[in-house]
């Protein structure tokens, strides 16, 4: 019987085709509306290296002045300072440990025909690299030596390495930044082009990923200070000494621990290090040590804002307003069909048969509505890819939000049409074929 019901229901499309027509685009364009958002929230919320986000942790000291601070306040401080970053890059904990801050150096083009121009970076060390699982186009990150004498050595990401050397590898060649000549050692691939995993990780804020690494060391053997945000106590102004002292926290660390059950380890060495520096006068504040996982860092840092969450609720508010609308079309469409309903149940079909019938000639439009709202989903997340290349990649619908697309229509539209379809069912056969 369903199968005969949907094949009607097929049939009814073809039925006052202007008002089908504006059935199936009013909910095309409410669920494509919310499906594209749901696609961007849930990407951006997601696990940005679920392999390994519990073994990789940022530990915060708060280093920050004691005027001003009660202990209610707990930990305000999220980055962390240079004295700290270099004490634990040496203390051996973990399997890797980085250091990273972000930076901005003059490019010299090697060729005449591109003026000079100011680039955004990132200053880690090499296990950044393998603990991020950053891909190389050409070449490979520098050595541990390269770490320990602070040498001139650059990373180049993907688009900066064929703007400045065309499509050739560049490995093996200089270039000069700060007016410093710097060898290429190797090209990243296309990677993680996610604005909340650069905000995760210390990097660009603004939408697009890092254009050059340099060692951490070979930044600070060249003053170099940092280009994004601070927090830097006792007003101190931004500049590259304030970045060597305790009193500015401008540097993000991380560890990558062997596994997740060496969490509690990790806790108790930072907890054993903040005591022994707080004895030494350095560490002011008595606030606790955390330490977060990569999950717990994203909500730390509230990665997916309040604005984004506020935009979904509006997509449904959208989809929603576009249900009221078709619920109007659908009573109109079944009020002319109210002598077809008044001969089915005077040749002895049931409300509940009429019931039926009706409601899945309203799930055909849903699910023609869903064919719809998939195109101007896919329409929608392609337009936001091409205006932001750091939404490339989270602009993209994976088989759930597919399914939920063709849920989501079909409900609403099962949705709509219940008090159209319960309207039919009332219909009194006896008046309709005196009326006919």
């Amino acid at each position: 019987m369903f199968a005969y019901y949907f094949k009607l229901g097929l049939r009814s499309l073809r039925r006052n085709p202007a008002l089908t027509a504006l059935m199936v685009l009013t909910l095309a364009i409410g669920v494509a509306a919310s499906v594209s958002t749901l696609t961007i929230l849930h990407m951006m919320s997601g696990d940005p290296i679920p392999h390994k986000s519990d073994r990789l942790f940022v530990p915060q000291l708060d280093n920050g002045p004691v005027e001003g601070w009660v202990p209610s306040d707990g930990p305000n401080d999220m980055q962390m300072s240079y004295p700290d970053a270099a004490n634990l890059l040496k203390s051996g904990q973990g399997e890797r440990r980085t250091a990273m801050y972000g930076i901005e150096l003059p490019v010299e083009p090697p060729r005449s025909d591109i003026p000079a121009f100011n680039s955004r970076g990132l200053a880690p060390t090499r296990d950044f690299f393998t603990m991020f699982d950053v891909p190389f186009l050409h070449g490979q990150p520098w050595t541990e030596a390269d770490d320990t004498r602070g040498a001139d050595v650059v990373v180049l990401s993907r688009e900066i390495a064929e703007k400045l050397f065309g499509s050739v590898n560049p490995v093996g060649k200089q270039l000069m930044m700060k007016g410093f000549p710097f060898t290429v050692v190797g090209v990243t691939d296309t990677w993680a082009p996610l604005p909340r995993f650069y905000k995760l990780i210390g990097g660009s804020r603004f939408g697009k990923g890092e254009e050059f690494f340099i060692p951490f060391s070979s930044a600070i053997r060249h003053e170099q200070g940092h280009s994004g945000s601070m927090n830097c106590s006792a007003n101190r102004e931004p500049g590259f000494a304030n970045l060597l002292t305790s009193e500015c926290t401008w540097i993000q660390f991380w560890f990558e621990a062997r596994s997740a059950s060496d969490r509690a380890d990790l806790q108790s060495f930072l907890n054993n290090y903040a005591s022994e520096q707080r004895k030494l006068g350095r560490l002011k504040r008595n606030a606790p040590n955390e330490l977060y996982n990569v999950m717990e860092w994203m909500e730390e840092l509230k990665v997916v804002g309040n604005d984004s969450k506020l935009s979904a609720w509006l997509a449904f508010g959208f989809l929603i307003l576009c249900l009221v609308n078709t619920i109007g079309l659908l009573l109109a469409k079944f009020s002319v069909r109210a002598s077809e309903i008044g001969v089915r149940r005077a040749l002895g079909a049931s409300r509940r048969d009429v019931f039926k019938q009706f409601l899945i000639e309203t799930g055909v439009v849903g699910l023609a509505g869903g064919v719809l709202g998939l195109v101007l989903a896919f329409g929608a997340l392609a337009l936001i890819g091409m205006q932001s290349k750091g939404m490339a990649t989270i602009a993209r619908m994976d088989w759930q939000m597919l399914i939920l697309t063709f849920v989501m229509s079909v409900l609403a539209a099962l949705v709509a049409g219940l008090l159209p379809t319960w309207r039919a069912c009332q219909v009194t056969p006896a008046i309709q074929l005196k009326s006919q």
